[in-house]
């Protein structure tokens, strides 16, 4: 694939998949857990909201460095054929003020029925600044940088 190709496959994945899985490390140990996420279109982010009194929100603050996988498999034969994954690396930032405001509406157009979890005053924002994307079919892999 070429990264056009490449580009609008990742777009295509995050428009359409709602779950992640977020890999996380504290004290050299890592850790995984679920998350509701979305992708801004230029691909150089990646949004997710998590409650500040979670063991996640710890180790982020902890040790920004994150990676999290989203993968649009349908659980049938086909996957062998069409399956991807996509593993984006890159560091976690909590969104504050305007930043915030403008990544929340790009998330609750995703994600209509977490407004009131977006909007509670323990809940954190996350940004992931993506460095690269890691996209593997059953058999091939590719990387792309976000410009």
């Amino acid at each position: 694939m070429d990264e056009s190709q490449l580009r609008d496959k990742l777009t295509g994945i995050f428009v359409t998949q709602k779950l992640a899985v977020l890999a996380t490390d504290k004290d050299a140990q890592p850790y995984n857990c679920l998350v509701a996420i979305a992708g801004t279109a230029d691909l150089k982010h990646l949004i997710f909201c998590t409650s500040r009194s979670t063991r996640k929100y710890e180790e982020l603050t902890g040790n920004p460095r994150v990676s999290i996988l989203i993968d649009n498999r349908s659980n049938t034969e086909s996957d062998f054929d069409n399956a991807l994954a996509v593993t984006a690396t890159g560091r976690a930032t909590e969104a504050r003020g305007a930043e915030r405001d403008q990544l929340a509406g790009i998330y609750l157009e995703k994600h209509a029925n977490l407004v009131d979890f977006v909007n509670s005053r323990d809940s954190a924002l996350i940004r992931v600044d993506v460095t690269e994307y890691v996209i593997s079919g059953f058999t091939d892999v590719w990387k792309l940088q976000p410009e």
